[in-house]
């Protein structure tokens, strides 16, 4: 009986604590309803946050939810991270974070977030480090983001931020990052920064910001980098206390309409790269002897007169000098590249076009190492300087490193490493032919103080691994390649210690903390870096790093807790049979939904891939495989099982818009077959993925040629055919296409070219059917629809009445052909490229702006492309031609060429008669350094991922 007493009590006892624990908070209760917001204001499509049902955030483990491991005063929990890095979150951020009073670090980057940054996060005083980048946030800073007094690191880069910034910043006392970069934002830049006394990187450029430069930043002591390029600071001059921030690494000046003296920089001992570029500087160049450090010196298109200093022949580290377009004269000492001591690694690139140096003083004897170029200088027909004819022809400017990986050893076994677990060869193991499974990490060097990295690799993998305690064989460089910034792009892996053939669980967790906690120590070399992915395949696939174990508290709470587990055992048991028939029920109902959706999207022709297979094509989606994202999603570079290699466009889970899409494209690219259109082979409707499976484009788009991204360069013939394909697939979709299609979203990034550089269109998840007859035989000339497109594109009359033509494609179109023949952007820093080629063609001055990397071309043939690409662009749609008008000129056009090319990429003169071409040199370029896509658009689109991220 006294048994059954002490069991009813202890029942009793149990149920109670159960009760209490039900209605009780161990998190602080505030902070569990601002996480509730939170999650209420994103969408998550992939269902990450699907734990966040479940019991209390800091003991149950919620995702990306980080607490203290002890009770605060006033005995809740406290919440101390949120990570969220490339969840493929979109929403908006609510305004409730602001109660995260505890919150140390907050992370969103790499998602898709939309809407403002909350002014409620400048509540958070213990907030350390914010990080939003590379989402589709907007609007304006708010003041009160100035008064978080132990933030580190802000970071905003890659948004769509507009406005000024706040002169309340200046109360961030311990900030050392400011990353800006790539936004709009707008204004003078406020003195008030020259408060920061802790400011370590100033990271602004790709804005819009004017004015002029803060003299007062000279006295910031530990400044390390100020980037700045591509804004407009018209008619300011670089103030020349700048030659006295004696911690200056790095100053990046770009394309900044800056103009008057370059400052003498030589009291800086440890200054590394100096960029002023593009800009309007004049006088000579300071005389006096740079840093040892220096490393890159661009003071190309500028109006720099004089001679070429011989101090920079005392420059031991000098991997680049750019002088080309200035007005430099007088001779250039071989000293400057003789009397260096080259590694095979080594590599220097001085380059002199377009100035006015007439000879050369020393022997004339470059090593293999130095590469120079002199195009466009009296030196050129000096002809007693021997070969001097190799270093005076055109150059394409293909500067760029790119490294893949190898099997090094070369006598390892093919497939000898169990591929199933994603085992491979440790490339530098001390033990030949060692297999491991690695951990893959997407990395970035968002602003080094290097040009080429080749001679400081070893350099860097001390680095880090010396900063993850690993030995160095066990970091392997798996590629990397220079992106516009210029920002160094790599893919790592980290393999386990030789014996050991994978990571263990707490191994891995470090590793990961380490990245995300930013404990790197900073590099003065490499500079600022951002982890892109922390990719877990194989082995590793279980492990969720952003899952904390957490301490529990002692005494009588952990009796309660364990005495409730044992009953929410029992209850769970009864609970679980209950649900798991019914789950049962509803899972034979979804699968019969599911079955139902694919048969009804089953098309002739075009094959129903299985998830599996798309995996297995794309290495289970590794980042490495990606080569594009836009608005619907990734595009990934795959193998097939037959090795036929596709392009995998993977739509962002649980978009209703992506949705719609989906089937559009199935739906018409199945019926569409002309060589002008990009060919769809197959989808994926399995396990909630939606894909579209392409033939791949190994040329990637046109805008990527345009924008100089490919080491080589079309000439004008080569432009005109894939203007004239993209035409003859336009056409064919307005005429022959049953029934006719307006594409919608025609542009640079939505023309894909194959390995004959053949135009394909790409992208029809805009696409609409062109109207029909009605009841009374009547055919409306337009389609009513809401306005979508990208802008400076969109047709001027569609955006205003949203009545789609065919001759708004028609207008689209005519801005790629401006594209074709200038090189710039449809919009640029506020310049609109139908505006400006309009305003040089009237006023006589087009071929002044002339893309001078599509060589020579006939003059003629020139002016009526340039008159039909601006007839194409008219207000009115009237006043377009028709799509057969346009593909008929272009023809004529080509017949017109006194010679085509088989070789569409050298960039020789081509034809047997005088031709017109202009110089470059004065032409303003706003965009030189903006990410471009690798496979294009909204169809194969990208900035590489996750890059996702970069």
């Amino acid at each position: 009986m006294e048994g059954l007493r002490h069991c009813t009590y202890v029942i009793a006892i149990t149920i109670h604590c159960y009760m209490l624990l039900a209605v009780a908070q161990i998190t602080d209760p505030s902070e569990v309803s601002a996480l509730i917001s939170v999650k209420g204001s994103l969408v998550d499509s992939l269902e990450h946050l699907k734990d966040w049902k479940k019991g209390d955030p800091c003991t149950s483990n919620w995702t990306g939810v980080f607490c203290y491991n002890t009770f605060g005063a006033d005995g809740y929990l406290h919440v101390r991270e949120l990570r969220f890095m490339n969840k493929n979150l979109s929403g908006s951020l609510a305004p409730e974070l602001g109660q995260l009073s505890h919150l140390k670090i907050l992370n969103f980057m790499w998602n898709d977030l939309t809407g403002s940054i909350p002014k409620e996060i400048g509540n958070i005083k213990p907030l350390r480090l914010l990080l939003l980048n590379g989402n589709q946030l907007s609007g304006s800073l708010a003041d009160e983001l100035g008064y978080l007094p132990d933030l580190n690191r802000f970071q905003i880069d890659q948004n769509k931020i507009s406005g000024e910034i706040p002169k309340t910043f200046s109360n961030l006392n311990r900030i050392r990052h400011i990353h800006f970069n790539n936004n709009s934002l707008s204004g003078q830049i406020p003195h008030e920064l020259s408060n920061l006394s802790t400011l370590l990187h100033l990271l602004l450029d790709n804005n819009n910001l004017s004015g002029f430069l803060p003299p007062e930043f000279s006295a910031l002591p530990d400044l390390e980098i100020i980037q700045l390029d591509n804004n407009n600071f018209s008619g300011s001059e670089i103030p020349a206390t700048y030659g006295n921030l004696s911690s200056l690494l790095k100053l990046s000046l770009r394309n900044c309409f800056l103009q008057g003296p370059v400052p003498d920089f030589s009291r800086i001992r440890n200054l590394s790269y100096l960029d002023l570029s593009w800009n309007q500087l004049s006088g000579s160049i300071p005389q006096n002897k740079l840093s040892n450090n220096m490393t890159t010196i661009i003071l190309a298109h500028n109006h720099l007169n004089g001679s070429v200093p011989k101090s920079f022949s005392l420059l031991p580290s000098l991997q680049k000098l750019s002088l080309e377009n200035n007005f430099l004269n007088g001779s250039i000492s071989t000293d400057i590249w003789q009397n260096r001591t080259f590694a095979t690694t080594s590599r220097l690139v001085i380059d002199l076009r377009n100035n006015s140096v007439s000879n050369i003083s020393g022997a004339f004897d470059p090593p293999v190492n130095v590469t120079l170029r002199f195009q466009g200088n009296p030196i050129c027909s000096n002809r007693s300087i021997r070969n001097i004819d190799q270093y005076c022809g055109p150059d394409s400017g293909a500067d760029d490193e790119y490294s893949n990986s190898t099997n090094p050893s070369g006598v390892c076994p093919i497939q000898a490493c169990p591929t199933d677990n994603y085992y491979e060869y440790v490339p530098a193991s001390p033990e030949p032919c060692f297999c491991a499974s690695p951990l893959r990490i997407g990395y970035r060097l968002k602003s080094p103080s290097i040009s080429y990295f080749d001679p400081y690799t070893q350099l860097f993998q001390s680095y880090v691994t010396s900063s993850l305690d690993l030995d160095l064989y066990q970091l392997w460089i798996d590629s990397y390649f220079w992106e516009k910034g210029p920002r160094l792009r790599m893919h790592l892996k980290l393999f386990p210690v030789v014996g050991v053939s994978t990571f263990n669980e707490s191994e891995v967790l470090r590793i990961s903390e380490i990245f995300a906690s930013w404990e790197f120590p900073g590099s003065d070399l490499f500079g600022p870096y951002e982890l892109l992915n922390f990719t877990l395949l194989g082995p590793y696939s279980y492990l969720n790093p952003e899952i904390q174990s957490k301490r529990k508290s002692k005494g009588v709470l952990i009796a309660c807790i364990v005495a409730a587990g044992v009953f929410a055992a029992i209850v769970s048991t009864i609970v679980t049979t209950l649900i798991s028939r019914r789950r049962v029920k509803y899972q034979s109902i979804m699968s019969r939904k599911r079955l139902s959706t694919k048969l009804s999207i089953k098309i002739d022709g075009v094959k129903s891939f299985t998830f599996r297979e798309m995996a297995l094509a794309t290495n289970n989606f590794d980042s490495s495989t990606q080569v594009g994202e836009g608005g619907y999603g990734s595009v990934f570079r795959g193998i097939l099982a037959d090795k036929k290699v596709v392009a995998i466009k993977r739509a962002k889970e649980g978009s209703l818009q992506g949705q719609k899409e989906f089937l559009t494209e199935i739906e018409l690219l199945s019926r569409l077959h002309h060589r002008n259109l990009v060919v769809l082979l197959g989808y994926c409707d399995e396990e909630g993925e939606q894909m579209l499976v392409y033939e791949f484009m190994p040329n990637g788009t046109l805008r990527d040629w345009l924008s100089a991204k490919s080491k080589q360069n079309l000439k004008f013939g080569a432009r005109l055919r894939i203007a004239l394909g993209a035409a003859k697939g336009i056409l064919y979709l307005h005429t022959e296409a049953d029934p006719p299609i307006f594409h919608r979203d025609i542009k640079a990034s939505n023309i894909l070219l194959d390995s004959k550089l053949t135009a394909k269109v790409a992208d029809f998840g805009l696409s609409r059917l062109a109207p029909v007859q009605d009841d009374e035989g009547v055919l409306p000339n337009h389609v009513s629809t809401m306005v979508k497109g990208t802008p400076g594109y969109l047709d001027p009359e569609y955006f205003l009445t949203r009545k789609m033509t065919d001759k708004s494609d028609v207008y689209s179109l005519g801005v790629v052909f401006l594209e074709i023949l200038t090189g710039m952007h449809p919009i640029s820093h506020g310049k609109n490229i139908v505006r400006e080629v309009n305003m040089s063609h009237k006023s006589g001055t087009m071929f002044s702006i002339m893309d001078n990397r599509m060589g020579s071309y006939p003059a003629e043939c020139v002016e009526k492309f340039v008159a039909l690409a601006l007839k194409c662009c008219q207000d009115k749609p009237e006043d377009r031609p028709s799509m057969l008008e346009v593909v008929r000129t272009l023809e004529t056009i080509l017949h017109m060429m006194p010679y085509t090319d088989a070789d569409p990429l050298d960039n020789k003169a081509s034809f047997g008669e005088t031709t017109s071409s202009s110089s470059f040199s004065n032409t303003r370029s706003r965009d030189l350094f903006e990410s471009s896509n690798a496979l294009g658009g909204d169809l194969i689109s990208g900035v590489t991922l996750t890059i996702t991220p970069r």
